[in-house]
């Protein structure tokens, strides 16, 4: 199928990066390029946009799309917890400016086959680089009830995780689950129906806890963040869109840290710790899609902005 992806806070975005012509650009979730052509769009011949993305999908829909700014364009598959050493590779030090567009894109939720949805029966996958070999179902079928409870309880902040869990493990001992439709069902009777009447869809948070889990998104993000602040040159700017609060959170608090990360002692009339400041952000709050954007492109509504500006200390 075709890869379809609706760029979110597109203009914001692009604002936020406050774009240089003959600037170094990343974008480390390239998707369809969506945000990536507007970048393209902006920069001269001497400046350079570096593309990154684990789905294969991802870097065929992108390359056809971007093939007019083809002489300042690199992209790269790989995941953007690489980043710095795919930009150092490249013979590039800094960069001007970085892009994440964090989740699931609408490509992967609708292309059936992928697995990442819970709306049709399709095979238990949700893998964003089809290079792993761990799927959704070893999840499903290979964690212990304690530990499925755990993610669905962190990460799809379910209140019935422990019911869920349950429920899963007990269906698993008759026979491995192996399709979306399995685990949809099985979800569905471990939610009371008054509740599925009123609460969206009752697989929703499940399928989003276990996709967080299988590609290590939070991990990932965490651990990635303040090596790609150190990649910003001088001005650079770094953007990431979040659609989960526990996304925007990481990203909330270490962007803080960066600004501020000295450890001294409220009372201390000096700083002695020597923990320097790496910038500043941008956003105080997280810049939000507008009524418009939400009505035209419903999966808008959670999405949340946030930008750090990288300076260096005098």
């Amino acid at each position: 199928m075709e890869f379809k992806h609706k760029s979110v806070l597109l203009e914001e975005t692009i604002d936020g990066l406050n774009i240089k012509p003959e600037g170094i650009y990343v974008d480390g979730t390239l998707g369809g390029a969506g945000h990536a052509s507007e970048v393209c769009r902006r920069l001269s011949a001497k400046g350079r946009f570096i593309g990154i993305d684990q789905d294969q999908d991802a870097i065929v829909a992108a390359s056809e799309r971007l093939a007019a700014y083809e002489d300042r364009v690199t992209i790269i598959r790989s995941n953007y917890c690489y980043m710095a050493n795919e930009v150092h590779n490249l013979g590039i030090q800094k960069v001007n400016g970085i892009v994440l567009d964090l989740g699931v894109s609408s490509y992967q939720l609708d292309n059936e086959e992928r697995g990442f949805t819970y709306r049709v029966d399709a095979p238990l996958d949700m893998r964003m680089d089809q290079r792993q070999s761990r799927t959704a179902a070893d999840i499903v079928n290979g964690y212990e009830e304690r530990e499925l409870y755990r993610i669905i309880r962190d990460y799809g902040e379910d209140k019935f995780a422990k019911n869920i869990a349950k429920h899963i493990v007990a269906a698993r001992q008759q026979a491995p689950l192996r399709t979306t439709g399995e685990l949809t069902e099985i979800i569905r009777q471990s939610i009371p129906m008054k509740i599925q009447a009123t609460g969206g869809h009752p697989a929703k948070r499940t399928f989003q806890a276990i996709r967080i889990e299988l590609n290590r998104e939070l991990d990932v993000l965490r651990e990635s963040l303040d090596g790609m602040i150190d990649l910003l040159d001088d001005g650079g700017r770094i953007c990431i869109i979040t659609f989960h609060s526990l996304e925007d959170r990481i990203v909330k608090t270490i962007f803080r840290k960066n600004e501020n990360p000295c450890t001294c002692p409220s009372d201390f009339p000096v700083c002695v710790c020597g923990k320097k400041s790496k910038g500043k952000v941008i956003t105080r709050k997280p810049i939000l899609p507008g009524t418009a954007e939400q009505e035209e492109n419903p999966r808008s509504k959670s999405a949340k902005l946030r930008i750090f500006e990288r300076r260096f200390s005098d």
